[in-house]
């Protein structure tokens, strides 16, 4: 095949699985983690490398930030044969108990972002693949790791969160943000959403790991709130999760 637009990639690679980094910094970084990494290409917010674990191809892509680039690269991802897609991230925690440090395992996602509209009305859920979701929480344990399972809020734009009396829909914006709060959200991000519902569409899986950088409403209450921007144990449970996957699918198939 021809190598697609925006991803500049091809079928080559014959990887099932990709991580999914947003900043195109990390691609590098988490591909030291795999066995026999290279770098096979760079367009755009697309940063990609090809490495192995357990002896399967596994591609770590970057998406840029937010959910039009993502859904672009989980689109062609795909068409080039990738069918498993683990995003590992980071986020703002929102629970008071989740701090700096910590790691959100996503299992669905309030859907305040808008790429995931044009494929779905807003009534349908955007979740995880339950069982590749398991591995990352069975990764987590084993490497015993302090994790949270559950909702994440996923929205488009950073500084509607973070400065929304500025905006002149700033009162919606604050107040969907308590509702949030109150509902327990864990943590707040920007790629989640859209992950989950267009691996759905595909009828691909996928799932999300994310470092828990700070907790701005511990911060507003006066709580400790350490700070925390090193993703390298996100990485290696993501890592140890598709390790733990692609012994499962073997096991399966025997």
């Amino acid at each position: 095949m021809e190598k697609l637009y925006h991803i500049q990639l091809d079928d080559s690679h014959q990887a099932k699985y990709a991580l999914l980094p947003g900043d195109p910094a990390r691609a590098e970084k988490i591909a030291q983690f795999l066995d026999n990494p290279k770098f096979i290409g760079s367009n755009r917010e697309y940063t990609t490398w090809l490495g192995q674990i357990e002896g399967e191809n596994i591609l770590v892509m970057s998406t840029g930030m937010g959910g039009p680039s993502t859904a672009i690269g989980i689109e062609e991802l795909f068409q080039t044969g990738v069918t498993n897609f683990l995003r590992i991230g980071t986020c703002g925690g929102i629970k008071l108990d989740v701090m700096g440090g910590d790691l959100v395992i996503a299992t669905g996602a309030i859907r305040m972002d808008g790429t995931p509209d044009e494929y779905v009305p807003k009534e349908f859920p955007a979740v995880a693949d339950f069982d590749f979701t398991g591995s990352l929480v069975q990764a987590a344990k084993k490497l015993k790791v302090k994790y949270h399972t559950g909702i994440v809020h996923c929205k488009d734009s950073f500084y509607g969160q973070h400065s929304p009396g500025r905006m002149p829909i700033g009162y919606e914006l604050e107040a969907k943000w308590e509702a949030w709060f109150k509902a327990n959200c864990l943590a707040s991000e920007m790629e989640s959403s859209t992950l989950f519902i267009v691996s759905q569409i595909l009828g691909a899986r996928a799932a999300c790991v994310l470092n828990v950088i700070w907790n701005q409403e511990r911060a507003k209450r006066g709580l400790s709130d350490p700070h925390q921007h090193d993703t390298e144990l996100a990485v290696r449970v993501a890592v140890e999760a598709v390790r733990e996957d692609i012994l499962q699918q073997k096991a399966k198939a025997d």
